[in-house]
């Protein structure tokens, strides 16, 4: 650089802004070189997060979870029955709340069906060799999430706080 022209812009800037440009104190010596630290990754929620996320929101609203971890061999039938039927309810009203759930094929169940889309579709019975078959009957419709709705979070393992009574 021109030292007319180093002279001017240092004046200048120490006249309007009270300091030396940056470049001009480098070339000189008078400060040091400060490497850019790269910027902290952002934590970016993924399918794994999605998943706990949804077992989190059907503990919260169904204990579906403590109901899952539970040993109900001791239990009879009458009190399982029970508790199935208010663990479900519950589990119901919040899939419907954040997720639109459609069947992959929306046919007749117990019916021949053409198999359209081989990778949405579990062959199972007498098999071919080959994987593949033009049909079969229908025995299970299957599930697709048309829309995702999930409330915004940060991602994370806890899927329930621990509870601590404080008498």
């Amino acid at each position: 650089m021109n030292r007319i022209t180093l002279a001017f812009r240092s004046f200048f800037s120490i006249l309007f802004r009270g300091a030396l440009p940056s470049d001009v104190a480098q070339a000189f010596g008078y400060s040091k070189v400060v490497p850019i630290k790269p910027a902290a990754p952002q934590v970016s929620a993924g399918p794994a997060d999605g998943a706990v996320q949804i077992l989190s929101i059907l503990q919260r609203d169904a204990r579906l979870i403590d109901f899952l971890m539970e040993d109900v061999s001791a239990y009879s039938d009458e009190q399982v029955g029970a508790a199935v039927r208010d663990v479900q309810e519950q589990a119901r009203k919040s899939l419907e709340r954040y997720l639109t759930l459609q069947p992959v094929i929306d046919g007749v169940e117990g019916t021949f069906t053409k198999v359209d889309d081989p990778s949405a579709v579990k062959l199972v019975g007498n098999v071919p060799a080959s994987g593949k078959a033009p049909g079969g009957t229908l025995r299970h419709k299957g599930w697709k999430a048309e829309k995702v709705d999930l409330p915004k979070t940060t991602p994370g393992k806890i899927l329930a706080l621990a509870e601590i009574e404080i008498e």
